[in-house]
């Protein structure tokens, strides 16, 4: 079972994850015209965006230990993401959920919503 966070708890959930080796990485899988509407400014993680689809393709560019955060537009193709990610051998995935439009209202008021 994947754990769900909300944009409001990312930031201590980030923190908690840094005590350990492995930077957070978020995972962006929106499409890419998505993508450059609004985005998720990365400050202590990093951000990689793999379009939901081409995920497959990627899984040997992504560090399985680290932990990961999935992020989409409102957190279901995301979630399927991160079921994906954690059937294949990734140790530390959540999913947040709300995604980048919660973000916008919880988080960053800066991103766009659309």
């Amino acid at each position: 079972m994947i754990d769900q966070i909300r944009p409001s708890q990312f930031a201590d959930w980030a923190k908690e994850q840094s005590t350990h080796s492995k930077r957070v990485l978020l995972i962006d899988v929106r499409e890419a015209w998505e993508f450059e509407t609004a985005s998720i400014k990365a400050d202590d993680f990093d951000v990689m965006h793999i379009p939901m689809q081409t995920v497959p393709d990627h899984l040997n560019s992504i560090d399985a230990e680290r932990p990961i955060a999935c992020l989409c537009h409102h957190g279901s193709r995301s979630q399927h993401v991160a079921n994906f990610l954690q059937q294949n051998g990734f140790k530390t995935v959540v999913n947040i959920s709300g995604g980048i439009h919660a973000w916008s209202v919880e988080a960053d008021s800066t991103i766009p919503t659309y």
